[in-house]
C-alpha cells in the first residue's frame, strides 16, 4: 500500500530543547492513524512538523511524493493538508458561515463554497451559520473547525486531540464524521489523542510516544496490550 503522508526520522528542536528524536509515522492512504501519549511527550509537536507550524532540524517528511522539507503552513495547506488545531482557534467575532469561508483563502474561485456533506456531518452548524463563532459551545467549536478545515478540501486531515473538553455526545458525532470522511470520502487522517477508548473505535492504526520518541506501533487493538497501556498511564 502506499502511502499517504511519511513522517522519516524526524527531529525537532525548541532552542536547545529537542522535542522530537527520529519520529517516524506511517500515514495509509484512506485510514485513520492515530498518536497517543500522556501530555508533553511530542505529540503537538509532531502535527506541527508536519503543517509546517515548526520546522524539523532533520530527517524528511513526505506529502504523497512531494518532499515538504520547510515549506511554509499555506503551501502545505494548498497540496492538501488540512489542520485542525489544539484549542479549536475559530475566530470568535466571525459568524458560522464567515469562519467557514475562511477556508476559502487557498481555493480556486471555482471551489469556493462549503461542500454540503459538511452541513451534513454537523446539522447544527448549518442551523447557526449567523451566529458568532465565540456564542458556539466548545463542541460545537470543535464541530466548526473540523468544517473549516474540509472546507479547504483536503487530502490528508490532521487533528489536534479533537475530544479534549468536549461531551460525550459530541465525542461520538466527530467519531462518526471521522469514519465518514475515511469509508466514503476516502481521505486519510492523523490525530493526535489521549482518549483511548476514541482511538480503539475509530482508528485503524496507532502510535504510542514517551519523551519525543515512538515506543509502539500497531493496530488500533494493541490498545488493549500492557506494555502499550504502561507508556499512557499518567
Amino acid at each position: 500500500m502506499s502511502t499517504a503522508l511519511s513522517i522519516d526520522t524526524i527531529d525537532l528542536h525548541y532552542g536547545a530543547a529537542q522535542a522530537l528524536k527520529s519520529v517516524s509515522i506511517e500515514c495509509k492512504p484512506g485510514r485513520i492513524t492515530a498518536v497517543l501519549g500522556r501530555n508533553g511527550v511530542g505529540k503537538s509537536s509532531t502535527l506541527r512538523a508536519v503543517t509546517g507550524v515548526h520546522n524539523i532540524s532533520a530527517g524528511d517528511i513526505r506529502f504523497g511524493d512531494a518532499v515538504l522539507r520547510k515549506s511554509p503552513p499555506y503551501k502545505r495547506a494548498r497540496m492538501g493538508i488540512g489542520y485542525v488545531p489544539q484549542g479549536r482557534e475559530i475566530f470568535p467575532l466571525l459568524t458560522v458561515r464567515e469562519n467557514l469561508e475562511t477556508g476559502f483563502a487557498g481555493l480556486k474561485r471555482s471551489d469556493r463554497n462549503i461542500p454540503e456533506y459538511i452541513f451534513e456531518l454537523f446539522p447544527v452548524l448549518k442551523s447557526m451559520l449567523g451566529r458568532r463563532g465565540g456564542d458556539l459551545s466548545g463542541g460545537q467549536q470543535q464541530q466548526l473547525a473540523i468544517g473549516r478545515a474540509l472546507v479547504t478540501r483536503p487530502k490528508v486531515l490532521v487533528l489536534d486531540e479533537p475530544t479534549e473538553g468536549i461531551q460525550p455526545s459530541i465525542i461520538k458525532d466527530i467519531g462518526r464524521a471521522l469514519q465518514f470522511l475515511r469509508d466514503e470520502k476516502g481521505m486519510t487522517i492523523l490525530l493526535v489523542e489521549q482518549f483511548l477508548d476514541f482511538c480503539r473505535e475509530i482508528a485503524d492504526d496507532i502510535y504510542v510516544m514517551d519523551r519525543g520518541e515512538i515506543q509502539h506501533a500497531g493496530p488500533a487493538s494493541d490498545l488493549d496490550l500492557p506494555d502499550v497501556r504502561r507508556h499512557l498511564m499518567v
